[in-house]
């Protein structure tokens, strides 16, 4: 029997429409990732299967006695309570007697007097009547599966441990269906992976948004499509129903397409002269009006976001240089006895948990923090676009256009000028809505706004503080498509391990201490290569983890006394990357056979000097290029 079904349910917004005649059902047990659109409607759905957002017209049928809990999308506000307290409060009347009978407790160990006494006797009355101590029995339970302690104070958290203390009071109603919004947000790969085995061992039914491509594939048992109103649901796993879609989006572009021109033909008959208008059938007539008001009322599929970098020059070929860097806080040691070398065209990703330091690494290299010991040193010409700086930057009380343009009509993007409100259309906001404060857009329009503003710089250095949080799918593999052909160098902070496979040739892991490891690839090629992902919790666990206290080594050197797995196949990424190389050398090898013919001719020296200079700077920077690309030919066959 399902738990829950809706039919032919309609909400909009406005004119907008959300849900549009939509059916839906909830079996028992099964993992639905709702997908769509930013914008599409899917947290409205949710509030909607909550019982929160009641639906304009349709009928929501739900199974006698069904709990429903939800997991919203951004961490908890309230955090001037400890966590017993926050989690309590999700069971109601008995959660409130549980939480003032705790509050109670800790005050008698300090302040015993007869007023206390009794208010504790008339709480364990009401918890015994309400079957609270079982209740109290659940939250501890919660929080030890979870790891949480349950007396700490939830401002002391990190936005994954909020997230952490949100899901526990979710669980705790024991809820038959599991609503969740976006809930790797704010978490860190081991934690994201520590979910995705939660999940599997949950017992009820779960409704879910992600944008985190390997968390719906490794979870999704069904997945929900809202596109323009329409619910379509597609049976099977993520990769299933991507190939499904495209295929219904081809019949229904042909369609259109005969519908078009159908009417189009009409339209030439309906306008003919005097005589056929004598001759006319007034049927065809009904039939035209009735076509051209379903054309009217048609809703055409939102366009695809069009993002471009604009780079005008480059940096040098040293973009950063640290040697034994060293740096920390009075409670936490952020870099130890650190050394690398970043040159043009590198693409890093840091991989570690929430606060191990990733922000703080990438400041140091920036010159924003002083290290505490070794030494920082920059390129030169480095243009540098900092994805974080552009979050504080956002003023949520201006428009999205005053935002953008700074109060100017004109932008300039590519080189040349263009209208503010034509250069915010390929981010997909109308002029309507670039006319709307920001603090009335979603969670992804924000972020389609900070990357409208980072992109309207000319930068050679990209550096990507979680710039997936939030984004739909497909505003995320074109973000990735324009990485892809970025030529400069690209620095990432992520924990979505899908984007960090497609995006980075290399990465710095996170290995405990102040420790920081080289992998060659991205986060698969760097697990395959032996990598650990250490945890927060495993000191507080007194699990066993893997660390160096030996300096860091370079180009994929993995933590001294591991033994590297043996990597059976390169990713598609990098397989395509080595394939490349061949050809590239080779086109190397003949422009500097050219350049050295050049300079072996008589009269090369008789030029001005200034030529002389540019040519041999030439050939020198073909001869580097050459070296790269033979050193990294070297690293990806040695992976083979």
């Amino acid at each position: 029997m399902s738990l829950m079904r809706m039919n032919q349910g309609c909400l909009a917004y406005g004119y907008v429409p959300l849900l549009q005649d939509a059916d839906f059902v909830i079996e028992p047990s099964e993992r639905v990732c709702l997908v769509g659109r930013n914008g599409a409607g899917k947290s409205s759905l949710m509030k909607v299967l909550e019982g929160t957002l009641e639906l304009d017209s349709g009928e929501l049928t739900v199974e006698q006695g069904l709990k429903v809990a939800r997991l919203q999308q951004d961490p908890p506000q309230v955090l001037d309570q400890n966590i017993y307290a926050y989690i309590a409060e999700g069971l109601a009347e008995v959660g409130q007697a549980l939480q003032a009978y705790q509050t109670l407790v800790q005050e008698l160990e300090t302040h015993s007097d007869e007023k206390r006494l009794n208010r504790m006797m008339q709480l364990q009355q009401e918890i015994e009547a309400g079957d609270g101590w079982q209740s109290d029995q659940k939250i501890q339970s919660i929080c030890q599966r979870l790891h949480l302690n349950p007396h700490a104070c939830m401002s002391e958290l990190s936005g994954g441990w909020l997230r952490k203390v949100a899901l526990a009071r979710a669980l705790v109603v024991e809820p038959d269906i599991l609503l969740l919004d976006e809930p790797t947000n704010h978490l860190d790969i081991d934690t994201i992976e520590w979910l995705e085995q939660f999940l599997h061992t949950f017992q009820g039914a779960i409704v879910f948004i992600s944008h985190d491509r390997q968390f719906i594939d490794k979870l999704a048992t069904r997945v929900i499509d809202l596109d323009r109103g329409r619910v379509t649901s597609w049976p099977g796993s993520y990769q299933a129903y991507l190939t499904g879609k495209q295929a219904a989006l081809e019949v229904e572009e042909a369609q259109q397409a005969l519908f078009d021109k159908k009417l189009a033909q009409e339209e030439v008959w309906i306008r003919q002269g005097i005589k056929a208008r004598r001759t006319r059938n007034e049927g065809r007539v009904r039939a035209l009006k009735a076509m051209r008001q379903e054309r009217q009322q048609r809703l055409s599929r939102q366009g695809q976001v069009s993002m471009s970098t604009f780079q005008d020059n480059k940096s040098g070929k040293l973009v950063f240089e640290a040697q034994d860097l060293d740096f920390g806080y009075p409670n936490q040691l952020i870099v130890r006895s650190f050394s690398t070398t970043v040159v043009r065209g590198d693409r890093i990703a840091l991989v570690g948990p929430n606060g191990c330091g990733k922000s703080s690494l990438i400041q140091l290299l920036l010159g924003q923090l002083q290290p505490q010991s070794g030494s920082v040193k920059q390129g030169t010409k480095i243009d540098v676009a900092y994805f974080d700086q552009y979050r504080q930057a956002l003023d949520e009380e201006k428009t999205v256009e005053e935002n953008v343009g700074q109060g100017k009509q004109m932008v300039m993007v590519q080189g040349r000028e263009r209208h503010i409100l034509s250069y915010l259309q390929d981010f997909l906001f109308s002029p309507e809505r670039s006319r709307t404060p920001v603090k009335a857009l979603s969670g992804g329009e924000k972020n389609r706004l900070l990357l409208a503003k980072l992109f309207l710089k000319s930068v050679n250095v990209l550096i990507l503080d979680e710039p997936t949080n939030d984004l739909d799918v497909d505003t995320l593999e074109l973000l990735e498509s324009l990485l892809a052909d970025f030529t400069g160098t690209l620095l990432i902070v992520s924990h979505d391990r899908a984007f960090i496979d497609e995006t980075v040739t290399s990465s710095w892991w996170y290995a405990g201490d102040g420790i920081w490891q080289e992998y060659v690839g991205g986060y698969q090629d760097a697990l395959a290569q032996g990598a650990v992902f250490y945890s927060a919790e495993q000191k507080s666990l007194n699990k066993p983890h893997t660390t160096s206290n030996t300096k860091p080594a370079q180009s994929a050197q993995v933590t001294q006394g591991a033994t590297p797995k043996k990597q059976k196949k390169l990713s598609y990424k990098l397989q395509r990357e080595l394939d490349a190389l061949p050809e590239l050398m080779q086109q190397v090898e003949q422009e500097i056979e050219v350049l050295q013919q050049e300079i072996a001719a008589p009269e090369f020296y008789t030029q001005a000097q200034d030529k002389v200079q540019v040519t041999l700077s030439r050939l020198e920077e073909k001869e580097q290029a050459l070296e790269q690309y033979f050193e990294r030919w070297e690293e990806l066959e040695a992976l083979k």
